[in-house]
């Protein structure tokens, strides 16, 4: 049987404890760097209070570090996810592949929909690849997520269920960078298409 999880995102701890209030399974928050949102900006000791909380309910708590990271930012960027798994996160979200490298401690890695996931190939790629759920692009159909769970049915499948969608496929937008100099690949989406 599988198991169906609500997962829902959180900005702050204020924001985590409501969803926990309100019967959240698992939430979802960023950390100070490397997240997509990065106005979220939460330090490790505000993480630690989130899980603290929400696992006292039983309700899992995943860290997004879903940016890519350039090479001078490696160190700091494995820093953050150690102090995130200190913390007590249950799962990591990311979108660039270096974290599977990293020597960290147990920890599930979750392929962010910054993956652009969309095909039963490239979800195995993820699957061989060594991460324990695949988050789905977020325009992914009913008959699209069927296929892509049914091509890798020992790996974790989250889709959206609610929310914003964007315009270009996750994680393959660069209408903001060249726009500006903000990109949304690196946190800081200007949203022009929503606009």
């Amino acid at each position: 049987m599988k198991l169906v999880e609500l997962l829902a995102p959180a900005k702050d701890y204020a924001a985590a404890a409501a969803a926990v209030d309100y019967g959240a399974d698992a939430i979802y928050i960023g950390g100070a760097r490397f997240g997509a949102r990065q106005a979220a900006g939460n330090s490790a000791e505000e993480i630690a209070r989130v899980v603290e909380y929400a696992h006292r309910f039983g309700v899992r708590v995943h860290a997004t570090l879903n940016t890519l990271v350039w090479d001078d930012e490696l160190e700091a960027a494995e820093r953050q996810a150690r102090s995130l798994i200190d913390a007590g996160v249950d799962a990591l979200i990311v979108q660039d592949t270096a974290f599977l490298r990293m020597d960290l401690p147990p920890v599930e890695l979750h392929a962010s929909t910054q993956m652009c996931t969309m095909t039963p190939d490239r979800a195995r790629f993820w699957s061989d690849a060594g991460f324990s759920r695949i988050i789905l692009e977020r325009a992914a159909t009913l008959a699209e997520i069927r296929g892509i769970a049914d091509a890798v049915p020992d790996t974790g499948i989250e889709a959206f269920v609610h929310g914003a969608i964007c315009v270009a496929y996750s994680g393959q937008c660069y209408l903001s960078r060249s726009m500006s100099p903000r990109s949304g690949n690196r946190g800081a989406c200007l949203q022009a298409c929503r606009l």
